[in-house]
């Protein structure tokens, strides 16, 4: 939470963003949450979140690269791809209702591959000049 806050500050998203509690309060309006609350997001704040999102993406392009890399060649890269995939579905059962026919779909290791690399791909891609508008339509596809 406080990297996001930092990043916000970084970008100068401090009017839509002032501080953690808004930024907290906007991750519960994820309907895949256990805590979700319905509050409708306004456009401003979710273009934050997105900005903030590409920004986290510049950050981590290099882990991301060397994610879909192994998936490309799971024989040499096993381990990457593996410890990647399991820790992904750890988050998703502790953040997410696993209720959710949704949520199912990603815990199912044979249906969640495809996810996983699209997103991984989307979120590659988002270190672009057109970030912003990439992911928006991945989100919006989704």
């Amino acid at each position: 939470m406080h990297s996001l806050y930092a990043i916000s500050k970084r970008l100068n998203l401090n009017e839509v963003l002032p501080n953690k509690v808004t930024i907290w309060k906007l991750r519960n309006n994820n309907p895949l949450r256990k805590s979700y609350v319905n509050n409708n997001i306004k456009l401003e704040e979710f273009d934050a979140l997105i900005k903030i999102t590409v920004e986290l993406s510049r950050y981590l392009y290099p882990y991301i690269r060397e994610i879909l890399q192994s998936k490309e060649d799971l024989e040499k890269n096993l381990v990457i791809w593996n410890d990647f995939n399991n820790r992904f579905i750890e988050l998703i059962k502790d953040r997410f209702n696993i209720d959710s026919m949704r949520v199912k779909k990603l815990l199912n290791h044979t249906e969640n591959d495809e996810f996983i690399i699209k997103s991984l791909l989307t979120l590659s891609l988002c270190i672009s000049n057109q970030g912003s508008q990439k992911l928006k339509n991945f989100l919006f596809d989704f």
